[in-house]
């Protein structure tokens, strides 16, 4: 996908997510299959205790080594390497009393503990990657009414980023990486939300010219650069979607597309952008993944992530766009359905901290 450098010079920070989901479980998983390390040394920021208990319920020899400082961490692998495949560095954070949370009888349920230390985890990788300590973060899934029982108000990750590192222009993408049937052209296949979390009526107070040019924008400006990274400079082909059934119908199902999208639309071909829009959801999507574009600008949540799903759920990476740091996570929950049964599938956390180290493999 992107050219790769020595992976030893490449340094993920993995934040372990809410305690009581399926975060450590797939993080094991994905240490065990060895993958990650083909392209980047992956470093746990959380809580290393939790980590061992996960790795005994997948009965995986994981040998996990805690460090309270990531320069620490850093100068033992510089005695130590090459890092082997069975091992994973954990960054100490948070309150360590976490580790009662999900003790021997522990059923999966929320707890404002576990929120704590999510929000924990998130800050101190976004303070690392900002200071330049780590070359990027995947986050693995926290839960919204822990955060909030703890007293951070955020409605996920994408606004929580956003905040920490000073931007007011971000965007969710739901990402697919090239190689695979319905994973869209040589540069793969996006979605990009113009409104997120938020409740459905609100769609439409939300949506506006500006608000959807600003995600076109931030869409064209990540495709633009991986598409470089590639070989394939072209510019990218972007698409964006209806609000209303059969894009409205001329008008008699919703004038948002005439009076809201198409505008946006417009204003960016006269920069002489490649857009295409508004186009009806049902029918675009299927060609998008074979490939006639690179990026979908959906309006809502469900819209985007629903579509995108169905095409390939656990090879899906989530991306923030607009960020001044490379973060990437799995395209899930928490699922405390399953949590802590060893059932968890890690496929998208192998996926999230690939890309997350081609990215940050771009940069330099």
């Amino acid at each position: 996908m992107i050219p790769q450098r020595d992976p030893s010079q490449t340094w993920i920070g993995v934040t372990l997510g809410d305690p009581t989901g399926i975060g450590p479980e797939v993080i094991i998983g994905a240490i065990a299959s060895g993958i990650p390390f083909q392209e980047c040394v992956p470093i746990a920021i959380g809580n290393s205790a939790i980590l061992k208990r996960a790795s005994d319920l997948l009965r995986v020899d994981i040998s996990v080594h805690p460090f309270r400082t990531i320069a620490e961490a850093k100068h033992h692998h510089r005695l130590t390497q090459p890092l082997k495949r069975s091992t994973l560095y954990c960054l100490e954070t948070g309150d360590p009393t976490v580790e009662q949370v999900v003790g021997p009888k522990f059923v999966p349920t929320v707890d404002y503990r576990a929120g704590q230390a999510a929000y924990d985890y998130v800050v101190k990788g976004v303070e690392l990657c900002l200071k330049g300590a780590l070359d990027g973060m995947v986050t693995a899934p926290l839960h919204k009414v822990a955060l909030s029982g703890a007293g951070h108000e955020w409605p996920g990750h994408t606004e929580l980023l956003a905040d920490l590192c000073g931007t007011d222009a971000s965007a969710m993408m739901l990402y697919l990486p090239p190689g695979k049937p319905n994973h869209g052209g040589p540069a793969g296949l996006g979605v990009v939300h113009v409104t997120l979390h938020c409740a459905l009526r609100e769609v439409f107070q939300q949506l506006t010219v500006d608000s959807i040019f600003a995600k076109i924008r931030l869409a064209r400006e990540f495709f633009s650069t991986l598409r470089a990274s590639l070989g394939v400079p072209m510019e990218p082909k972007i698409a964006v979607a209806a609000l209303n059934p059969h894009a409205g119908e001329s008008g008699r199902f919703g004038d948002e597309e005439s009076r809201t999208i198409r505008p946006a639309v417009e204003k960016a071909k006269q920069l002489g952008w490649n857009v295409s829009g508004p186009l009806p959801v049902d029918t675009l999507m299927p060609i998008a993944a074979r490939g006639d574009f690179d990026v979908v600008v959906a309006m809502y949540h469900d819209q985007g992530h629903i579509a995108l799903k169905l095409l390939d759920m656990f090879e899906a990476v989530n991306i923030t766009l607009g960020l001044p740091i490379v973060r990437t996570s799995v395209a899930h929950g928490t699922a405390h359905d399953i949590a802590w049964k060893g059932i968890a599938d890690c496929g998208g956390m192998v996926q999230a901290i690939l890309v997350a180290a081609r990215l940050a493999s771009s940069k330099h």
